[in-house]
């Protein structure tokens, strides 16, 4: 989603020749700068704006308005309490409807966030290890998760643009320029390559990041409800996604789900493994 709204802003900005940085003079890079960032940090935040509005259609999202059956009425008064107690307001909760076992949180802000948990888990976890998945949900937007990455993507894409686009106009000038002094296909192809190449790459650091954060989050959600209830509930998603690798077909996503596969994509990974948080949360001197 980042990467396709930065092209997408890139592209408008190159198409109509919006581009104060190139002047008679050459590449100014001071200006090149504050141009990236502007741009870096656009695409970043219009996808925070986007993300819960897209997860709800993506996702196909039952929001939980008048709890019902047992397990609603469980799922929203334990968020509820732990909004209260973090001071925040009651994020939205719902269910979507997947044999997977996950759980997210998104939102632009503290007070505008949304908590789902798949059918899956929501079946397959008893109270215990359920409070322990939402107090880690709840952490992440407690502590300003989503905000932290907008800015470290906001950063990246800055940097992505930058270079980039020095390079760009590098190559272009290389090749020489046609009748009107630059070489606009030439330009906007190579920024659009080296864009996409650099982006990868910085999506590298974010999941490196976003592997921090996700420790954080279980100490945190230890906080609130206790340590053993997070290490029952990493125990039982460790139970669940040995289950869940053990089909070809699902196989090709553990890359951006919880995992325990080794995997020549760890590196992209969001999430830490199973076996580690749960050793680090066990060396944590709560009970």
């Amino acid at each position: 989603m980042n990467i396709a709204v930065l092209i997408m802003i890139s592209t408008l900005f190159t198409v109509f020749k919006l581009e104060p940085y190139i002047t008679n003079q050459g590449l100014n890079l001071e200006s090149l700068l504050i141009f990236s960032a502007i741009i870096g940090f656009t695409g970043s935040f219009i996808s925070l704006v986007m993300s819960r509005w897209m997860a709800k259609r993506i996702f196909r999202i039952q929001i939980i308005a008048s709890p019902q059956s047992q397990e609603e009425i469980f799922f929203f008064h334990t968020i509820e309490s732990l909004a209260n107690r973090a001071g925040i307001k009651m994020p939205e909760v719902g269910i979507y409807p997947s044999k997977e076992v996950n759980a997210f949180a998104t939102g632009a802000t503290k007070n505008k966030a949304l908590i789902a948990v798949s059918e899956g888990l929501f079946s397959m976890f008893s109270k215990e290890e359920l409070s322990g998945v939402l107090a880690h949900e709840m952490s992440h937007i407690t502590s300003g998760d989503m905000i932290t990455m907008t800015l470290m993507q906001g950063v990246l894409n800055t940097f992505v643009i930058f270079i980039s686009r020095a390079l760009a106009y590098i190559v272009e000038s290389a090749l020489g320029k046609d009748s009107e002094g630059m070489n606009y296909f030439v330009y906007w192809t190579t920024s659009i390559i080296f864009e996409i190449i650099f982006g990868i790459l910085a999506g590298l650091l974010l999941s490196a990041f976003s592997r921090h954060r996700e420790f954080s989050a279980d100490a945190r959600g230890a906080s609130f409800v206790g340590k053993s209830k997070m290490i029952a509930a990493l125990k039982q998603l460790q139970m669940c996604t040995q289950r869940v690798e053990t089909s070809r077909r699902q196989a090709s996503f553990v890359s951006l789900k919880i995992s325990n596969k080794p995997s020549r994509l760890k590196w992209w990974r969001t999430h830490p493994s199973l076996e580690s948080r749960i050793e680090r949360l066990q060396k944590l001197p709560i009970s």
